[in-house]
């Protein structure tokens, strides 16, 4: 999750108000008064285009985990694919935020555009990339989707709480409340080397749990299910870099 918000933080510095407050007057003059082809585009920041790039990589990461399932199980260059794409977004969620520092420029668009590019780089794609290497029962399903949708949660909180957050002299938050949604790349990290081992499908490490039963579930889906446990924890504090 990028460092965007600051600017519009209710508390931020006089010079982040002062910087972030006309670039979000604009856009809003533009989103209601400017009915012309392509007013959208227009009004996006360079650093939104960098957002637009994380959210690439997220859809990208989906499409190569099915066409993954479509294809022999042991051709496995889409499903590497799927996990090379998610560093790939990553950088440009910590790009997107310098740029907008560096140039000054904040909005309100590029804040709800960097929580959506999160949730689709840093949620989707991993559980798309865990359903591909093999979680693939009813209730790993109910799981991942747990996890998806604390992702989320997490971020419509962060979206809403930001500006209450302590701040330091810069006017930047002192921390994270729960986990970060990237920290989801750890699991994708993990996934990597099972598939560098062929330990994937049939083989997934710890098998599987009540096999031949409606609640059959493979256990490494907890990891997902600690994850987003971490990310909606309110007392959980972590120092931002």
């Amino acid at each position: 999750m990028s460092k965007r918000t600051s600017a519009n933080a209710s508390n931020g510095s006089a010079k982040e108000l002062t910087v972030g407050e006309p670039a979000i007057d604009k856009q809003k003059k533009l989103l209601t008064d400017d009915n012309t082809h392509f007013s959208m585009i227009k009004m996006l920041h360079l650093a939104d285009l960098i957002t637009e790039l994380n959210g690439f990589c997220g859809v990208m990461s989906i499409f190569s985990s099915m066409r993954y399932c479509l294809g022999p199980p042991s051709a496995h260059a889409n499903l590497w694919a799927a996990l090379a794409f998610m560093p790939f977004g990553l950088f440009f969620d910590f790009m997107d935020g310098k740029v907008a520092r560096w140039r000054k420029k904040s909005s309100l668009m590029g804040q709800e555009l960097d929580s959506l590019a999160d949730l689709v780089s840093f949620g989707l794609s991993p559980a798309a990339a865990a359903f591909a290497i093999g979680l693939r029962t009813p209730a790993d399903h109910f799981f991942l989707t747990f996890f998806v949708l604390c992702g989320l949660t997490r971020l419509a909180r962060f979206n809403i709480t930001v500006a209450n957050v302590p701040k330091d002299d810069t006017g930047k938050s002192k921390y994270f409340e729960g986990t970060p949604i990237p920290t989801s790349l750890s699991i994708a990290a993990l996934m990597s080397y099972w598939v560098s081992q062929g330990w994937i499908l049939e083989d997934i490490p710890m098998g599987t749990w009540a096999t031949g039963t409606i609640f059959e579930f493979h256990p490494v889906v907890g990891l997902f299910v600690l994850s987003g446990c971490l990310m909606t924890s309110k007392t959980l504090h972590v120092p931002k870099p």
